[in-house]
């Protein structure tokens, strides 16, 4: 074992062959971890990335990081998964999802920097993992249970096959290490929606972490996989625990010692609840605004987190979730946990149904849809905003029953069957704004999010800027007071933080949300920053969205975040590395080329990437939730209500251009062999060639 954060492992388990073999993780140790090397190892497993998602050949990757199983800040606890997504609408590209908890870090104790999941299991099982040991395990009396169920059978039969000793502690078979353990395993596992191989079915860890876009728990179900367990007494070495350690008190220190939190509330009365970043230890924020105050909670966080985000509730209910998990239909209390609870035990993507159910009532209310109408069904909408409304609904997909039996299919998919998707998504009243994914901010005001969704496969869910330039700005509006810095300091302060990065990005109008800024090549550069930043930092080296990018610091007199200094002192006190931030966005560019090359190998092209109709047809329309914006008109500086905007077709195709070539890709959007070559894929551009897509 390396101590460089590494295991130097990691595990290939082939579901048809039931051969388990391993990956040395030195190949790959270029891409930093997560989603670079799972980027890597699918273009390398994967024979066909054309295939249906629910083909055996669809090759499924769950990785970890240098950092994860550490006590590396908000970037110790994630998971990355990818693999090609059924979510996806019309096309089903190779994506991505995310999960917190202990899961990784238990993996990297066990020895394993990641799995490799390949093939179908002629029959149900689940993958046990204890240490050097793996075996491939029958699901008899697994199968069919739902997600908390699940995981406490598993926990169970590994207790049980792992030789109980004293005081509930039990002894590990002899592997890479020896060793007890009173811990129990960890378990990521489908819910019955996965079983039924529905986009619809997300991968659940524990209470409220979920790996959910993307529709990998339906992916796992067509592979007859119905979980992983996890179990391991080794350790994580990092190259200078005490670099490690420094760093972590440094960011501590750094970024809530200079003023209290009620001196930041004295100063503006919502900076503390509308920014998402480093600086708010046991403050939940916006991750759990959404949950019922009534309910007595206690703060939850993910393996070695210091900020906790989230909550566990005294009704046991929901435990671990967060943000729209709780937005479904009911409005009371413990209606919404009752809520979340239901759909977390089945194993559901909670995100396409915040969208479903609002456009079902629409549909209704319309006439469209109900007993006897156009779209006939015997939903009592009457009982819409209760649990008993969800539960029928749910119900209804799961036995693919009345128009369950459209929905299951995926929300876009559904809405296609039922003859409604291309009228809705022109209407705006389905929000699926690009790749059948549901719309998260809008794509016609914050054009960073849009684009970036757009040139990538799935709605990016990535917060860097959206605090500062959306929540912050329009709260401050909403409660009837100025933002706690004008657009002008925050552009110039947002730009100078980015130019870290490297010259090439930097423009110091990159934060114009103006009609004629979304369509610059400063947004160009703006958007690229984005995309090599979370694809390396976010996505490869885990560090979590809820505290990263971390630029502004309402603590701090000088408002400076720890975004640029806090990511490589981390990192490179784990893996012993001299990687600058400016060489991680390199990294990022090229784990960026390497999916763009595996997109287009599934058949990209620049005339797919548009957006649906209502994106170019309907104005924002008024509402209670305006749109305040920083933007630049006259040569000044200006908060902006973009309520009313929407996005012209062809100044969107002419900025794709500017985009492509900023990127180095050619007209079609295609990385040019020149670009390939400059980031070290030779071998990729040899292989787009031969496909004919150079």
């Amino acid at each position: 074992m390396a101590n460089d954060g590494y295991m130097g492992k990691i595990l290939r388990v082939d579901l048809t062959s039931k051969k388990i073999s391993t990956i040395d993780t030195e190949k790959y140790k270029e891409y930093g971890g997560g989603h670079g090397i799972g980027s890597a190892i699918f273009w390398d497993e994967c024979e066909d990335p054309t295939v249906d998602a629910f083909d055996p050949k669809n090759v499924v990757t769950v990785m970890t990081s240098p950092l994860s199983g550490t006590i590396a800040p908000a970037a110790s606890g994630r998971t990355e998964v990818q693999g090609i997504g059924p979510q996806g609408y019309p096309h089903q590209w190779f994506t991505r999802s995310n999960f917190g908890g202990r899961f990784a870090g238990m993996l990297k104790y066990a020895g394993w920097d990641g799995i490799v999941i390949k093939g179908k299991a002629d029959k149900p099982c689940w993958i046990d993992i204890k240490n050097d040991k793996v075996t491939i395990e029958d699901a008899t009396g697994v199968w069919g249970l739902d997600t908390y169920e699940t995981q406490e059978e598993i926990f169970r039969r590994v207790r049980e096959s792992g030789g109980s000793s004293v005081n509930g502690w039990y002894t590990l078979e002899k592997g890479r290490d020896t060793g007890r353990s009173s811990m129990n395993p960890c378990v990521l596992a489908i819910g019955p929606i996965g079983e039924s191989v529905s986009p619809l079915g997300a991968l659940i860890h524990e209470g409220g972490n979920g790996a959910g876009q993307g529709g990998f728990g339906g992916v796992w179900g067509s592979k007859n996989l119905k979980a992983i367990s996890v179990i391991g007494t080794g350790e994580v070495v990092p190259a200078d625990m005490k670099a490690l350690m420094d760093a972590r008190l440094w960011a501590q220190d750094f970024s809530a010692g200079h003023r209290t939190a009620e001196e930041v509330e004295a100063l503006h009365p919502v900076a503390n609840s509308f920014l998402i970043n480093m600086t708010f230890p046991g403050n939940p924020g916006m991750a759990t605004s959404l949950a019922p105050a009534d309910q007595p909670a206690v703060p939850y966080g993910c393996m070695a987190c210091h900020r906790c985000c989230r909550r566990r509730f005294a009704s046991g209910k929901s435990n671990g979730s967060s943000c729209v998990d709780y937005a479904l239909s009911s409005v009371d209390g413990q209606g919404v946990l009752d809520e979340s609870d239901m759909v977390q035990r089945l194993g559901f993507n909670v995100y396409p149904l915040s969208k479903m159910f609002p456009w079902l009532q629409v549909l209704n209310k319309k006439g469209i849809l109900g007993k006897g109408k156009e779209i006939d069904t015997d939903l009592d909408f009457s009982q819409f905003g209760t649990p008993a409304f969800v539960e029928s609904v749910l119900k209804k997909i799961l036995n693919k029953e009345d128009i369950g039996a459209a929905l299951h299919k995926g929300l876009p998919q559904g809405a296609a069957e039922l003859g409604r998707y291309d009228i809705d998504t022109t209407t705006g009243d389905l929000a699926c704004d690009v790749w059948g994914y549901p719309q998260h901010y809008d794509c016609r005001t914050e054009f960073e999010w849009g684009y970036g969704s757009l040139m990538g496969e799935r709605d990016v869910n990535e917060h860097d800027f959206n605090p500062v330039v959306y929540w912050l700005p329009t709260w401050s509006h909403i409660y009837g007071i100025d933002p706690p810095f004008t657009a002008e300091a925050i552009a110039k302060h947002i730009s100078d933080m980015c130019r870290v990065g490297g010259e090439k990005y930097y423009d110091p109008n990159m934060l114009d949300y103006s009609t004629e800024g979304r369509y610059s090549e400063t947004a160009a550069k703006l958007v690229a920053w984005h995309r090599h930043y979370t694809r390396y930092y976010k996505q490869s080296m885990l560090f979590c969205d809820w505290s990263y990018a971390d630029f502004y610091n309402p603590y701090r007199p000088d408002n400076k975040g720890l975004t640029g200094e806090a990511e490589p002192r981390i990192s490179n006190a784990v893996t012993g590395k001299n990687i600058s931030f400016e060489q991680g966005l390199e990294i990022g560019r090229k784990i960026w080329n390497l999916d763009r090359a595996i997109w287009c190998l599934e058949g990209r092209t620049a005339d797919k990437e548009v957006y649906s109709n209502y994106v170019y047809d309907v104005p924002i329309p008024p509402s209670a939730m305006p749109y305040i914006m920083p933007a630049l008109e006259d040569g000044k500086w200006i908060w902006k209500d973009l309520t009313g905007q929407k996005l012209d077709r062809q100044k969107v195709e002419d900025w794709k251009q500017i985009y492509y070539k900023f990127e180095g890709w050619n007209e079609n959007g295609v990385p040019t062999r020149a670009t390939l070559e400059e980031l070290g894929l030779k071998e990729v551009a040899d292989k787009l060639e031969k496909a004919g897509k150079l």
